[in-house]
């Protein structure tokens, strides 16, 4: 056995305790630990924080005289406080001792056996990465991902998109129907593989392989001409529309005389005709002497303009099928339209998973504070089938991947329906405060510690581990597609009379992790 790291001491209690650090190159913050209870066993603890003392003589000589073992004095001390996760008994079940540790009791490292039965590190689910600091790999329950929904939730340039790519892939590996809303073109990339220039390191550290996905299409709503990576057009019906659809198209926001006004204008089409398009209901509407025609006009003409609706609508037994995954790229598409886009298909899509003729599989929803807003901050066409996915989604096989940088922008109804949450780097003091909320229980510790993440490392919630966890992100087997546009030096003109005094970097923020250099991070992370 690895000699031990520190001995326990102080007042103690059975969720937590304090140890005297007699080994400082052997534990560091974050790490998981082991002590021996005499009626539980070894039970783990993870190690919380560290702080170094130069009033060490007092703490010595209170170890020595309480303990027996030979403490140097008048030196500096390093002590942890570590957090009891506990141990599994004969059923399996996870329990904290009944009662506290004892002083003088001595800490070692855990064991990777303990590790993995304490937190339930089982094999077979979608690979995330490793457990930070280990070479543990951390999986989840792909059907756990589907019933109950995930978010990934992080400021840019932490590795969200990056991270969501990842879990994409999983599924992808498992043919798990995926529909991809892309509002900015970041995932075409799914279909090429990794050619990082360290790729062959990174794959055999992460034991994954690099590939493309050719069960990948790609759709725009836009012309191909304007996307012309993309593999089709995605195209809604426009034809024969009943006055709900149209409304819902139009945004919602009408009020009742222009809602008035279009079930009038599509109740007159229908006595002549049986098959009406858009454009015949934008001339009816403007035959009308109503003065309140023109508003309705001004919400019709942009939806008769647009691309996305035709005669011939995408199937949507092609967009959700057993083994591909579609990208619905928004990428030079109104935000508005977006939005109606979004909040159509959804509802098609939902309603056809409840009546059993798409099968189940996963929404993966980016930027997803601009789709489903918290209430008070922006309306959109799209919140109500969001809320809806998420608060009945599970029952009919249909899940949410939520990927946001603003977590206090999102929904809370949506964000609390995802019972496993994948926490990146957050800074906004808003953004902190929502993700707290829907953490039960989290510690000062752990709050500080999300501000602090480096790239590539998340904190990630499950309902099948009973703890947080820190795990550093396995490596793309596709190539990433996420990377900000840099500007060269050439582009940018800076006065030469006016130099910019360069302001030093806390290295608490910018440090990588146990090992990982920044250059790494930044080849597999970029900047989203």
């Amino acid at each position: 056995m690895i000699g031990s790291v520190g001995v326990i001491f102080g007042e103690t209690g059975s969720h937590e305790f304090k140890f005297a650090v007699s080994d400082p190159a052997g534990v560091r913050r974050t790490d998981y630990v082991k002590v021996w209870h005499a009626t539980d066993g070894w039970v783990l603890g993870q190690v919380l924080s560290m702080t170094r003392s130069s009033d060490g003589f007092g703490l010595a000589e209170a170890i020595s005289e309480g303990t027996g073992h030979s403490v140097q004095k008048n030196a500096d001390r390093i002590v942890a406080k570590a957090i009891v996760i506990g141990a599994r008994d004969a059923q399996g079940l996870l329990r904290t001792p009944k009662t506290p540790f004892c002083p003088g009791d001595r800490v070692y490292p855990a064991d990777s056996e303990l590790i993995i039965g304490t937190l339930g590190l089982t094999q077979g689910g979608a690979y995330i990465g490793f457990l930070d600091g280990t070479n543990l790999q951390v999986m989840v329950d792909r059907n756990k991902l589907v019933q109950k929904h995930c978010s990934i939730l992080a400021m840019t340039g932490s590795g969200k998109s990056y991270t969501a790519a990842v879990i994409m892939e999983e599924m992808l590996e498992k043919e798990i129907p995926l529909l991809i809303i892309d509002p900015h073109g970041e995932y075409a990339s799914l279909k090429q593989a990794n050619d990082d220039c360290d790729i062959a390191d990174l794959c055999q550290r992460f034991g994954v392989e690099a590939r493309g996905y050719d069960n990948v299409t790609i759709y725009t709503p836009a012309n191909l001409k304007i996307n012309d990576y993309a593999d089709k057009t995605l195209r809604l019906n426009g034809r024969n529309l009943k006055p709900g659809e149209i409304i819902d198209y139009m945004g919602g926001d009408l009020n009742g005389s222009e809602i008035g006004l279009i079930y009038e204008a599509v109740g007159e089409i229908k006595n002549d005709r049986m098959n009406y398009t858009l454009a015949d209901i934008l001339r009816e509407v403007g035959s009308m002497k109503s003065n309140m025609k023109w508003s309705v006009i001004n919400k019709l003409e942009p939806l008769v303009a647009a691309e996305f609706l035709a005669d011939k609508p995408t199937p949507l037994e092609e967009l959700f099928t057993k083994g591909r995954a579609a990208i619905i790229d928004m990428k030079g598409v109104n935000p508005d339209v977006q939005q109606v886009i979004v909040a159509r298909l959804l509802s098609m899509l939902f309603e056809a998973r409840k009546a059993g003729t798409v099968p189940a599989g996963i929404v993966v929803v980016e930027e997803a504070h601009n789709f489903c807003p918290e209430r008070g901050f922006l309306k959109t066409t799209s919140s109500d089938v969001l809320r809806t996915i998420a608060s009945e989604g599970r029952k009919f096989g249909m899940g949410l991947l939520i990927v946001s940088q603003r977590p206090a922008k999102v929904d809370k109804n949506v964000l609390s329906q995802c019972s496993t949450q994948v926490i990146m780097r957050v800074t906004n003091p808003n953004d902190l405060k929502a993700i707290t909320k829907s953490l039960e229980g989290i510690s000062s510790e752990l709050e500080e510690e999300i501000k602090r993440l480096p790239p590539g490392v998340a904190l990630l919630v499950n309902p099948d581990i009973p703890m947080p966890v820190m795990v550093q992100v396995r490596v793309r087997r596709s190539r990433h597609g996420g990377l900000s546009a840099e500007v060269s030096e050439d582009e940018v003109d800076v006065p030469i009379e006016e130099p910019v005094e360069a302001k030093p970097v806390p290295v608490a923020a910018e440090q990588p992790k146990k090992g990982i250099t920044e250059s790494l991070f930044h080849r597999m992370f970029g900047r989203r």
